[in-house]
């Protein structure tokens, strides 16, 4: 075992876990509200009266709402597109809260993160295997003629498309095998998979992140660092299932393992 690869790995995971239990992290999310569930333009749990005009979600508020627009207390009508910004820097605020405006296949919905969400105040870390080289392997990309878009279900039960944009292929102890991809907009890739520890001894799919392919599509795929998606942290995420044909069959023990609670 190289030990620079194995400290690498130890920094990671705990950059890992300061990512996802920071005050804005993935910890902190307490709800994703669909205005399709608003009952005249009122959303549970998040102030104002929402409604949706063209291209633009449209925000009606009072003094007593206790929101804040860029910082400044509001009161009036807005029109807002999807938030981009890290949660964080979030155009809307009440309080320590943040609210994020989101769009999935045309749909609208506000997020509401909250510092002192009961999820993150009872974390406790990011089970994880120790790193072990053999689980990280070289690999070939291969692009798709033409991107895809498959429909895959959804950690909320809903059924959404999943862009693909090539495969990519490796071996594990001596067997071929391979997955379906995304390819990110920096060239990146990224897979969502499960394998025969998924639902058992770690959570019930896994992400994989493996970086972006030289001009020859090659690279390393590291399974040490296969992450937990974002709704294994907070039940409100609605990350992909994976798509057909990304169920190794295999058992992946390595990569993070499970949410650790006090």
């Amino acid at each position: 075992m190289s030990m620079d690869a194995a400290q690498q790995w130890r920094d990671w995971h705990e950059r890992r876990a300061e990512t996802v239990s920071a005050p804005y992290g993935p910890l902190a999310l307490i709800g994703t509200h669909w205005l399709a569930d608003a009952v005249e333009g009122r959303i549970p749990a998040v102030p104002g009266e929402w409604r949706e005009d063209d291209d633009a979600l449209v925000l009606t508020a009072a003094p007593e709402d206790g929101i804040t627009l860029d910082g400044k207390p509001f009161d009036g009508e807005v029109r807002l597109a999807a938030d981009h910004a890290p949660v964080g820097e979030s155009r809307l605020a009440q309080g320590a809260r943040r609210l994020v405006v989101m769009r999935r296949e045309g749909l609208w919905a506000v997020r509401v993160w909250d510092p002192a969400a009961e999820r993150r105040r009872a974390f406790a870390g990011i089970g994880a295997t120790p790193y072990d080289a053999r689980w990280a392997v070289p690999a070939v990309f291969r692009p798709y003629e033409q991107a895809r878009t498959v429909r895959v279900a959804n950690a909320d039960g809903v059924e959404r498309g999943l862009g693909l944009g090539g495969e990519l292929a490796f071996a594990l102890d001596g067997r071929e095998h391979t997955l379906q991809v995304a390819v990110e907009d920096d060239g990146s890739l990224w897979a969502v998979f499960a394998d025969a520890t998924s639902g058992d001894s770690t959570f019930r799919f896994r992400f994989l992140r493996p970086g972006a392919p030289d001009a020859h599509g090659r690279l390393t795929v590291d399974f040490n660092r296969a992450l937990l998606p974002p709704c294994a942290f907070a039940e409100h995420f609605i990350c992909p299932f994976p798509p057909p044909g990304n169920t190794l069959d295999v058992a992946v023990e390595a990569g993070e393992r499970t949410v650790l609670t006090r």
